[in-house]
């Protein structure tokens, strides 16, 4: 039986698995695809986490270094597990690169895929410059400076266009992302602190912000930032006749009457797919999927976070959308299953 825990994936909940099963003296064997730890808040160069408002450099970064220090986690980056053979207490992994390790256990952080708004082509995104998705936001707000792709200039008006590749049974997005309308409040906050002379409108079905970011976000970016919210069908984007501007187009669905909106920058508040790497994911650890290609996830209520094979544990946004705060969550409880029943299946001292 080993000792060891192999943890696939090193975003927020790989890093926080690791984290809690070295804090117990077990081992960690972590395995990152990319080159770097931190997942898609590093790779995608997030700016200020939602709901801490602190840069993601420095919040994801603590985390990585906290690993990266450990005496107990032995890391392989730039590569993947190609096959997993054994059962709950003695698995055998082998990685691309050819090695092989030995671990009691499996938590899976393997995460999600953002939304390639390419699949939305009638909002523009892909044909005008100026359509861009939050993701390029972030990184215009980690870079201090909020422009038009297109020439540069800073934008007076800014539209953010919600629920792109969510609740969209037309492109198979039947799924609410769940943190799309917090990110696009607090995105719209950011753009007024950098650039106050820019107008910021969010269009919208609903409005989601759970729980407790109601209050600071949603009211927040009204009240004390003048965001302007306006419950809309969008239909098009289109460019404007001066070549310059672009136009949104649909139907205020509050008033019942189309509108025709010019806007200088259009933004995608694009939604969370299912890892791309899924069906692979499930053939290599004998996994299942649930119908729209996340993990699925086994029976919950007293083996939480299983998977639908004993001895490994899936969790964060590999299982849905998620938040990061509940993703790191989710990967602290996985480290309290996987320690847990690896000491039950230890043999006892006669």
């Amino acid at each position: 039986m080993s000792d060891a825990v192999l943890v696939v994936g090193a975003g927020p909940t790989g890093l926080a698995a690791a984290h809690g099963v070295a804090s117990t003296g077990r081992r960690v064997v972590l395995v990152e695809k990319e080159s770097v730890l931190g997942g898609a808040p590093i790779l995608s160069g997030y700016a200020k986490l939602v709901p801490s408002g602190e840069w993601a450099k420095d919040a994801i970064g603590r985390m990585v270094k906290r690993v990266e220090d450990s005496k107990l986690v032995e890391i392989h980056a730039g590569t993947k597990v190609a096959k997993l053979d054994g059962e709950h207490g003695g698995f055998t992994a082998t990685l691309a690169s050819g090695k092989t390790v030995a671990a009691g256990a499996v938590i899976l952080g393997t995460g999600f895929t953002h939304f390639d708004a390419i699949n939305k082509p009638e909002w523009g995104f892909g044909t005008y410059p100026d359509v861009v998705t939050t993701t390029q936001v972030e990184q215009m707000i980690a870079a201090g400076k909020i422009a038009c792709p297109s020439d540069g200039r800073t934008p007076e008006r800014v539209c953010i266009l919600l629920c792109v590749g969510s609740r969209d049974r037309q492109i198979g997005r039947e799924w609410c992302s769940k943190i799309c309308c917090t990110v696009s409040t607090n995105l719209a906050m950011e753009i007024r602190e950098l650039s106050p002379g820019t107008d910021v409108f969010i269009y919208y079905m609903d409005i989601r912000t759970f729980g407790l970011y109601e209050d600071k976000f949603y009211w927040k970016s009204q009240e004390e930032f003048k965001t302007k919210f306006v419950k809309a069908r969008i239909a098009e984007v289109t460019v404007a006749p001066d070549g310059k501007r672009l136009l949104v187009k649909g139907e205020d669905t509050l008033v019942k009457r189309p509108i025709v909106i010019p806007f200088d920058l259009v933004v995608h508040a694009i939604g969370m797919d299912p890892n791309e790497e899924n069906p692979q994911i499930a053939q290599i650890f004998g996994v299942g999927l649930e119908k729209h290609g996340f993990l699925e996830r086994g029976e919950h209520y007293t083996s939480t976070f299983a998977s639908t094979r004993p001895g490994i544990y899936v969790g964060g946004s590999a299982l849905g959308p998620e938040d990061i705060d509940t993703c790191i969550a989710h990967g602290l409880a996985m480290a309290l299953r996987a320690v847990g029943e690896l000491n039950a299946l230890a043999p006892k001292a006669a």
